[in-house]
């Protein structure tokens, strides 16, 4: 008793003389959940690790973000549902998966909306419609703090896929997206929704013939072992909102919501340097495994989902040549070399 005594009071006289000297002493961190479906040695991950990182020093390491990579927690649609509910604090997927709680946001998987990534860029960080698309999610649940890339979604077939007509009577995996499943009818294949994380199998077994995603998530998630026909028709920009619970949001002060969105934008930073730069070393790596690269001519393609924007006017109405005519302007400002 007199040794706990002791103990005791040596502990009082140490934060006594810490405080003497202005030092505070140190509170365990707030820990905060990452979930995201890429695996570890992914893009997301490198970014979610960056981020992690520069939220505790702009923090002065009261918080800590834990990553779940590799669908740990939840799938894309799972992880968005847990950050409404409170179960996770952050996730960061396609805008397609958010658009399930905000329908709109279908309209950024629009073919062809842009040509480089510098226009992709662009749209994200400054349309003026976007903006105001992902002012409406707060009253989701969700808050959006940067854009993480992922890149232009191409194929992965078990066939070759030189023109639409390869498409007809074969089976595409997509994820609950209208503008996706639209898209890929207008080419010519029988569409069918599966979880990412059911994809490999999928194809594996043959229930589909193939999927379409960013270069960086065919590589991640080694599709090109299963649908070794890589066709790269670059027909949807798809990069990855990073977003945090809005009942996690509003437990920060203003100082700490300043800091997580430094980290969020530095990390927006790395990952789409990170991305852009990866993209012919990943083509090249998977070539080397066995895989079949090849740049179609794009033209047939293009002509083909052209009844997807008449589709959507339908549905979506005039937010539809809303994005269209900011996604033009960026194009005409920002012209492919």
């Amino acid at each position: 008793m007199q040794k706990r005594i002791a103990h005791r009071g040596l502990l009082a006289a140490a934060i006594a003389a810490g405080l003497a000297f202005g030092v505070t002493p140190s509170l365990a961190a707030t820990v905060l959940k990452f979930s995201h479906t890429d695996n570890p040695g992914g893009s997301r991950q490198a970014a979610a690790e960056l981020f992690a990182e520069k939220v505790a020093e702009y923090t002065d390491g009261r918080y800590e973000v834990r990553i779940y990579p590799a669908s740990q927690l939840a799938n894309d649609p799972k992880a968005v549902e847990q950050l409404q509910l409170g179960g996770v604090d952050f996730t960061v997927t396609a805008p397609g998966t958010y658009a399930t709680h905000l329908p709109s946001l279908n309209l950024t998987a629009l073919p062809f909306l842009v040509d480089t990534f510098e226009q992709g860029w662009e749209l994200y960080d400054n349309s003026a419609w976007l903006q105001g698309e992902f002012d409406k999610l707060p009253e989701k649940g969700i808050h959006i703090l940067a854009t993480w890339e992922a890149g232009f979604r191409s194929f992965t077939t078990t066939m070759p896929l030189n023109s639409p007509e390869d498409a007809v009577g074969e089976k595409i995996r997509v994820y609950p997206n209208d503008m996706i499943r639209w898209t890929m009818e207008a080419i010519g294949f029988q569409t069918v929704v599966m979880p990412i994380p059911d994809v490999y199998l999928g194809i594996q077994q043959g229930t589909v013939s193939g999927q379409e995603n960013p270069v960086d998530t065919i590589k991640s998630l080694r599709f090109y072992e299963v649908a070794p026909y890589i066709t790269l028709t670059r027909h949807v920009y798809s990069p990855l909102p990073l977003a945090v619970a809005e009942s996690t949001w509003e437990t920060f002060s203003d100082e700490d919501k300043a800091a997580f969105t430094k980290a969020a934008q530095e990390a927006a930073a790395f990952s789409r340097e990170l991305v852009r730069g990866s993209v012919d070393k990943q083509l090249a790596e998977m070539e080397e495994a066995g895989a079949t690269v090849t740049v179609p001519d794009v033209g047939p393609f293009r002509e083909a989902v052209e009844t997807v924007y008449e589709q959507a006017r339908g549905v979506y109405g005039d937010d539809v040549d809303k994005i269209l005519a900011d996604a033009k302007a960026i194009r005409d400002k920002m012209p492919a070399e």
